[in-house]
């Protein structure tokens, strides 16, 4: 599991722009979070970077200005996990009615 922290020199451009640094994350992440995160009609930007491919970092970046960026990211963390969460229990349902089908054919 990633750790996270904030990217220093943020603090004059107000709470609602942050680049937050995500430690031992990738593009799994980075894509989905952007995705998420972007379509927020309060967001002005959103997006990330790997620093260097040798390193385990993403750097992700979020303006508002009209909310806080910390709010705007747990927003979408929390919102990438209902998603997860809704795939989850699908592909579960799914496959157990496959299952039963494949059963009642043998």
């Amino acid at each position: 599991m990633g750790a996270l922290a904030e990217l220093a020199g943020d603090e004059k451009n107000g709470d609602g722009s942050r680049t937050f640094v995500f430690i031992n994350e990738g593009h799994t992440l980075g894509n989905a979070l952007k995705t998420i995160i972007a379509r927020y009609p309060e967001v002005d930007f959103c997006g990330y970077t790997i620093p260097h491919p040798t390193e385990q970092k993403l750097h992700f970046r979020i303006q508002s200005h009209r909310e806080r960026a910390i709010d705007l990211l747990k927003r979408g963390l929390e919102d990438l996990e209902a998603l997860c969460d809704h795939t989850i229990e699908t592909f579960e349902k799914e496959m157990n009615a496959f299952n039963a089908t494949a059963v009642e054919i043998n």
